[in-house]
């Protein structure tokens, strides 16, 4: 007869029984206590920073045109990212389109803007959309500006404001290094997101934990209802 948990059991598959009761109740306890701001169980301040465009990218290499960022739950995908810690913030740095060119595509992308609007805490940032000609021929392409310095500004200043505990940079723009390191020297813990075909090992090597975005994974944060087709 074994003795776990403060229970007698005949056999080691009881005793395994026994330990995940045991720490299902303690989940569950320290949970209550996170949720009620109880016990010894301190939460982080956490600011998540994404990067619209890069995001954008990254779910539509992942899925194609089968799911749309207008059906995306970003409140419970930064929740997700923060786990047990609480989010003050979130962050997200994107362009309007323009309108002039595909009116529809405008439209839809201002619908899902006032969508993350409602979120808490939430905070749209716009940045600079430029038309560029493609030299020798009258076709055109358009490059967001600013996004990453607007994006570097914000986490710095924040950190040197105490704002958050944890930085979760969502992006793969090993340009973000310096904003790391910076942020860093405030005694603040970063971590990279980001998408296997995005990634940079400069970015993850100086954040203190790195995490891939996988398809499974973000399969959870979709709503279960379709939206008319856009690029937001």
């Amino acid at each position: 007869m074994l003795y776990c948990g403060g229970v007698y059991v005949q056999s080691w598959r009881e005793a395994s029984k026994a330990l995940k009761t045991l720490l299902l109740s303690y989940n569950y306890i320290r949970s209550s206590l996170l949720m009620q701001g109880m016990g010894n169980f301190t939460m982080r301040r956490v600011a998540v920073f994404i990067d619209g465009n890069n995001f954008y990218f990254g779910l539509r290499k992942l899925f194609g045109k089968k799911k749309s960022l207008k059906n995306f739950d970003f409140e419970k995908f930064a929740q997700f990212l923060a786990g047990e810690d609480k989010v003050v913030a979130i962050y997200y740095y994107n362009a309007l389109l323009d309108k002039e060119q595909n009116l529809e595509k405008y439209e839809s992308q201002e619908e899902f803007f006032g969508k993350l609007k409602q979120i808490p805490k939430f905070n749209l940032v716009l940045c600079k959309l430029l038309k560029r000609n493609i030299v020798g021929t009258n076709k055109f392409y358009y490059i967001i500006k600013e996004d990453d310095i607007n994006m570097a500004v914000d986490m710095v200043e924040n950190a040197c404001d105490n704002n958050f505990d944890v930085s979760i940079l969502v992006s793969g723009d090993g340009d973000f290094v310096p904003a790391v390191r910076s942020v860093k020297k405030k005694g603040k813990i970063v971590k990279n997101i980001y998408f296997k075909n995005s990634s940079s090992r400069n970015l993850k090597n100086f954040c203190d934990e790195s995490f891939e975005l996988t398809k499974d994974i973000l399969n959870n944060f979709f709503e279960i209802f379709s939206t008319k087709k856009g690029n937001e």
